[in-house]
């Protein structure tokens, strides 16, 4: 019951966060890109990167914590979901080129940002 409570708990943070993210994002840069789902998926994979090396390769943490951090709070944070989503909106409105752009840039910079957390944790 604990597992699920830890879960449960990060991601409800998780969540909470995207959402104070997306909103902030569209009020600061505008509705027309979905720049928070960009923002909370690149953090996130940041965030991944660098918990999990530090928490493998570094430190011993209770298993409760890589529940609560990687699959509640990351989990919660990270809308795969929402990109799907919103860039198949994107491609229905005949925006290909916006389509790409968005896809191309949760990929790279996603793949970018857990790169340097792994790589941030090992220098710790």
């Amino acid at each position: 019951m604990l597992r699920i409570i830890a879960v449960a708990v990060g991601g409800s943070i998780g969540a909470t966060a995207r959402y104070l993210v997306s909103v902030w994002a569209a009020e600061r840069f505008g509705a027309d890109f979905p720049y928070g789902t960009l923002i909370v998926n690149v953090v996130g994979c940041f965030i991944i990167g660098i918990f999990m090396t530090l928490t493998t390769e570094r430190f011993i943490v209770n298993p409760y914590w890589r529940l609560l951090i990687t699959v509640g709070f990351v989990g919660g944070l990270t809308t795969f979901s929402s990109f799907s989503y919103e860039t198949f909106r994107v491609l229905e409105d005949s925006n290909m080129i916006m389509a790409l752009y968005n896809i191309g840039l949760n990929l790279l910079l996603g793949f970018a940002a857990t790169w340097i957390g792994i790589g941030v944790a090992r220098l710790i």
